[in-house]
């Protein structure tokens, strides 16, 4: 059995008054306008604009490639504005963090002189602008790697991402990813994130992790779902088969997560320098007290949030090969070949099992379900036809 946790690491379990859920179905979105257009107005102008917003568009004779300069007078109530949120507040489809760096690349004027300093504060009256130049291609490069997707359109996809396949390019993982299929998919239409033809990973699942994830394809989208994201304003269920039964068999987990304080690799439940952390979980089957199905909710998200949560409660998930030390006692209580078939499982038994969140757009409610891969429901199936010693 695992070391039970010092009293000060131990994170707090509660009862949760009730669960919500997403029940609106995914609605398909219109297609695209054409984007070769030369010049648009805007027609909704923000309160801080005194004036509709320009667009110019001029196509380059030897790469026919678009580059846009956007220009906006300042009403009195953007005075004393920094630079950069006005320009990225009047654009709409930028990030203050991308018009920030144009801004200091050189690429922004005011009153037709060079405005170089981001933090600069707005002048009611003057006119800015800003050139922004064409997305350059992303250089994690395009492979032919079959995707499930499940719902797409011009801002966002959705798929479910089988175990095994990393999300993005990193040392030990350059290719071969889920950003390598996504340029594949989809690289021509990818409008530009950071002046980057790339998909925009708006949340991560760990390698060996399945399940729904969403992308996003532009820049606006990619901001808009990160905002979700980080206020919870989404719903994400997990499926997690964990050695041992939960008691109470529903409630939260609660504690702070942060680095291993001796294996950086590792993240821990810790006392000081972690991120609050809180995992909601409901047991939906167990076998004996040897293992359980549980459904996980994150309300918020950490790095191996649920595997963290779970191992700290002495109920690690099966075959997680992180934070599953050595080989629970719970095992003993089954009889073979199940006993056998859950400790060679060779991944963390966990899988993404729903999402739901508001179109970054459209602002319609999608909700999208996936069930658990072959894997996952062999060592179901082997639970159920064995049972428990």
């Amino acid at each position: 059995m695992p070391m039970p946790p010092s009293p000060a690491a131990t994170p707090a379990m509660r009862v949760p008054s009730g669960w919500s859920s997403a029940a609106c179905q995914a609605v398909a979105v219109p297609p695209p306008p054409a984007r070769w257009t030369r010049s648009a107005t805007r027609v909704t102008v923000p309160p801080t604009i005194s004036t509709p917003i320009t667009t110019t568009r001029t196509l380059s004779a030897l790469t026919a490639t678009p580059s846009e300069t956007f220009t906006a007078i300042a009403g009195p109530e953007a005075a004393g504005t920094r630079a950069d949120r006005f320009l990225a507040e009047a654009i709409g489809s930028l990030s203050r963090s991308r018009v920030k760096a144009l801004i200091v690349a050189g690429a922004a004027t005011r009153d037709g002189k060079p405005l170089r300093d981001a933090a600069e504060a707005v002048r009611a009256g003057s006119t800015y602008a800003l050139a922004i130049p064409p997305a350059v291609d992303a250089q994690p490069l395009p492979q032919d790697i079959p995707l499930t997707i499940l719902f797409e359109d011009r801002d966002l996809i959705v798929l479910d991402k089988p175990a095994g396949l990393v999300v993005h390019p990193a040392p030990g993982n350059q290719d071969g990813t889920l950003v390598n299929a996504l340029l594949a998919h989809a690289g021509e239409e990818l409008e530009g994130i950071g002046g980057e033809k790339r998909p925009g990973i708006v949340h991560r699942l760990d390698k060996d992790t399945s399940g729904v994830m969403v992308v996003a394809k532009t820049e606006r989208a990619l901001r808009t779902l990160s905002e979700s994201f980080a206020n919870r304003d989404l719903d994400r269920d997990y499926l997690a088969l964990v050695w041992g039964v939960p008691q109470p068999v529903a409630g939260e987990i609660e504690g702070d997560i942060g680095r291993h304080p001796t294996d950086r690799k590792r993240m821990a439940v810790v006392t000081r320098n972690g991120k609050h952390a809180l995992t909601r979980y409901a047991t939906e089957r167990a076998w004996g007290a040897a293992c359980a199905l549980l459904r996980c909710r994150l309300a918020t998200g950490r790095t191996h949030q649920i595997r963290v949560h779970l191992a700290e409660r002495g109920h690690p998930l099966v075959g997680d090969p992180v934070y599953l030390r050595r080989t629970p006692a719970a095992a003993r209580l089954l009889r073979e070949p199940a006993r056998g078939a859950l400790l060679a499982f060779p991944r963390q038994a966990l899988h993404a099992a729903s999402l739901g969140f508001r179109h970054p757009v459209t602002g319609e409610a999608l909700s999208f379900q996936v069930p658990p891969p072959a894997d996952f429901t062999e060592i179901v199936a082997c639970l159920s036809e064995d049972g428990a010693a």
